[in-house]
């Protein structure tokens, strides 16, 4: 989604006026209805600041990749609400109603901040709330990529963005085949939205095979990205640009091979080389 926006451009030693394609930043407020004993109870869980559209897709991965849920079938239902506001006569507000209640601990889980759009860990109450539950590793040898592959993931990915081209001030993140098939993408001007509502949408497909895909992600890679890539037992991630010192640390403990800085010629890999082929 985006917006037309007055601006002034500076191009070839020159000013002029024209008109800009601009991303759209709203507030997405996320409420979780569950029972306790025999009372319903419904919590804000977390705002979020994200493009419009694709909120299911964004809250069902947002909700499995922090293992609220355990799979998408403990979600009974899904609905916006409540007035429609703002420049864009949008519903900002997101109800979910879950049908196993067991293991929600709403003061344990729920986000005491407003999510920044670029940073999804940025604020969160404590370092308890990053504890990964993960137990088991992803697969040391699957899948398998080429060196063509894995340099051609983020021109298939930012060739599919619809956006992009017209704003250039928004995220992707895209499930691939370990052919190089593009399977599911999302974006959204936060790194994390994207995620989440690409996994959120593979989930909803039934389209995620572990051994065989892999994920590639515009920007760098952070440890909140990996730990999402993670939960869904995808060994190997992409990004363009960096990753960070835990987000290499973290893909290290779950043998997940991270790549990045990832250009027409070149590529790094930071975690276990096993499964890039070197022929």
């Amino acid at each position: 989604m985006n917006s037309t926006y007055k601006v002034i451009k500076f191009k070839k030693n020159k000013f002029e006026n024209t008109d800009d394609f601009i991303s759209v930043e709203e507030p997405l407020e996320i409420l979780l209805k569950y029972k306790d004993h025999d009372k319903w109870l419904t919590n804000s869980l977390s705002i979020t600041m994200r493009t419009p559209g694709c909120d299911e897709d964004l809250v069902r991965g947002f909700l499995y990749n922090e293992q609220i849920i355990q799979n998408l079938d403990e979600i009974d239902n899904i609905e916006s609400f409540g007035d429609k506001v703002g420049r864009y006569n949008i519903q900002n507000k997101i109800k979910v109603t879950l049908n196993n209640s067991q293991n929600i601990n709403i003061s344990k889980i729920k986000r005491d901040f407003m999510t920044n759009s670029s940073c999804g860990v940025c604020g969160k109450s404590s370092l308890d709330a990053l504890e990964i539950t993960k137990k088991e590793k992803t697969s040391n040898s699957d899948p398998k990529l080429s060196k063509e592959i894995i340099i051609q993931s983020p021109s298939i990915l930012r060739d599919n963005q619809s956006e992009f081209s017209k704003t250039g001030g928004i995220h992707a993140s895209g499930l691939f085949s370990s052919d190089g098939k593009l399977i599911s993408l999302r974006e959204d001007v936060g790194r994390h939205n994207a995620l989440d509502k690409m996994i959120g949408n593979a989930l909803n497909k039934n389209e995620i095979e572990p051994k065989k895909q892999f994920i590639t992600c515009s920007g760098r890679l952070n440890f909140e990205l990996v730990q999402k890539v993670l939960m869904t037992n995808i060994g190997l991630m992409i990004g363009v640009g960096a990753p960070t010192s835990l987000a290499i640390d973290l893909a290290n403990r779950f043998d997940m091979t991270l790549i990045g800085f990832v250009k027409e010629d070149s590529f790094n890999i930071y975690t276990n080389n096993q499964k890039v082929i070197v022929n």
